[in-house]
């Protein structure tokens, strides 16, 4: 076996610091649903979250006992995940019509490109290939 065909997914792990906001806002905000859940004295505590071909991971910081810790500053900050869609632009208004604030698409890269902050500031951008020149915005 070449030892490149055993990495099968990359799932990102996001420590968040409230579970049931951002359990509504990838559910009810970003269509996905839950595939796998870790539930201890009657809470969730962490999740495995898919919609389509991708998946994250989703767990609280503990305020209390020995997993206790939630770092310094802003969540998100400085973190990126990129989602290659079918149609950004599709997805896009799917978003807003849920009220999602979503940025305007715009062109870059080959690729529209559509970007979303979560409840805990991590930046999700969603990404599809495009001949459309580079710089375009959807015009609305």
């Amino acid at each position: 076996m070449n030892s490149d065909s055993n990495l099968k997914q990359a799932v990102p792990f996001f420590g968040v610091s409230d579970m049931d906001t951002s359990i509504r806002f990838y559910i009810e905000g970003l269509g996905f649903h839950i595939k796998y859940n870790w539930t201890d004295d009657g809470k969730l505590r962490w999740c495995w979250l898919k919609r389509g071909d991708v998946a994250l991971m989703l767990q609280e910081f503990w305020r209390d006992g020995k997993h206790e810790g939630k770092p310094e500053g802003k969540l998100g900050q400085g973190v990126s995940i990129c989602f290659i869609c079918e149609d950004a632009v599709k997805f896009y208004r799917e978003l807003t019509s849920r009220n999602i604030s979503a940025s305007r698409p715009f062109v870059g890269n080959n690729m529209w490109v559509t970007t979303v902050i979560d409840p805990d500031g991590y930046r999700l951008e969603f990404e599809s290939y495009t001949d459309v020149p580079e710089d375009s915005v959807l015009d609305e």
